[in-house]
């Protein structure tokens, strides 16, 4: 492989050869950044995350696998890190070039034959303790460090469910461990975007009933039909900013997903209007808690 490119950075701003592999997480199907081998690179493009501890993770991977002097671009929004970005790369004993342009932070570096602190920098997520939780987790991951106040409302709210279900954009997999409590639930499929989340779900759920998937809900094929139950804590922020549409969608599949009588369990922000798209393509919906700045819901098709 020559090229790596991490995210879909805007084509004005910094060029990737149409050959180049993708390394993003977030993106299905892409390669793993950290399976890439050492030197073997002979350039990459990052379109850096926001998250200071995730961002330095790619960036020190990213520099792991070039080959001395290969060259790295790294941009990124001024907000959103990309005002960091020269004084990160320099941390690594690089030397960056950095010029503003369109309200990004574009950083070329030549990569040294010894980069500093990667080692430091290169943590690939392992146990930790969440609200006396133990879980396997990962900066980059939405509520990595700590339990979702949605999350744990919808969790305290679950009845026993049975039968087969899903876990649309399960995350860590508390949801579904949350589930399978329930000795009445057969099957439950978790399914994110995230590869890291997958990665970490598949650590912290071990139940044989649990199938754990790699997808992007924004599409509507591959998803299973017929199912008692679905459970979710949708996204709503999509690059840096809210985008409702993302919660309408998670509603939209999950009635596609289930059988008639079948129940959706969504958690969301008070301040969303879902309500709407809820009543639309379900039967029956009830709010079964609103606190904390939290509603959940109870929806049946």
């Amino acid at each position: 492989m020559s090229h790596a490119v991490y995210g879909l950075p805007p084509v004005d701003l910094a060029e990737t050869p149409d050959t180049a592999l993708q390394v993003s997480p977030v993106i299905v199907g892409s390669s793993r950044l950290e399976d890439v081998p050492d030197a073997s690179l002979e350039g990459a493009t990052v379109y850096a995350p926001a998250g200071t501890i995730e961002r330095r993770y790619v960036l020190a991977h990213a520099l792991r696998a070039l080959a001395p002097g290969a060259r790295l671009t790294a941009l990124a929004p001024k907000d959103r890190g990309g005002a960091r970005l020269a004084k990160e790369l320099a941390g690594f004993g690089c030397v960056p070039s950095d010029m503003p342009k369109r309200h990004h932070r574009i950083c070329t570096v030549a990569r040294p034959p010894e980069p500093a602190g990667l080692g430091v920098a290169i943590d690939e997520g392992g146990p930790r303790h969440i609200d006396n939780l133990a879980l396997c987790t990962q900066p980059g991951i939405f509520s990595w460090d700590r339990l979702d106040p949605g999350t744990a409302l919808l969790m305290h709210r679950l009845p026993a469910l049975k039968g087969r279900g899903v876990d649309l954009g399960c995350g860590l997999g508390l949801l579904g461990r949350a589930v399978l409590v329930s000795s009445a639930v057969t099957e439950i499929i978790l399914i994110d975007l995230d590869r890291r989340a997958i990665e970490m779900a598949k650590r912290n759920v071990s139940d044989p009933r649990a199938r754990i998937v790699w997808g992007d809900l924004r599409a509507a094929s591959g998803l299973p039909t017929g199912l008692d139950f679905a459970v979710s804590n949708p996204p709503f922020h999509d690059g840096g900013g809210e985008d409702q549409a993302l919660g309408k969608i998670f509603i939209q599949r999950a009635a596609d997903s289930l059988r008639s009588g079948g129940t959706l369990w969504l958690v969301a922000n008070a301040h969303l209007p879902y309500e709407a798209t809820l009543r639309e393509r379900f039967r029956s919906v009830e709010t079964v808690a609103q606190e904390g700045g939290y509603k959940v819901f109870e929806a049946r098709r």
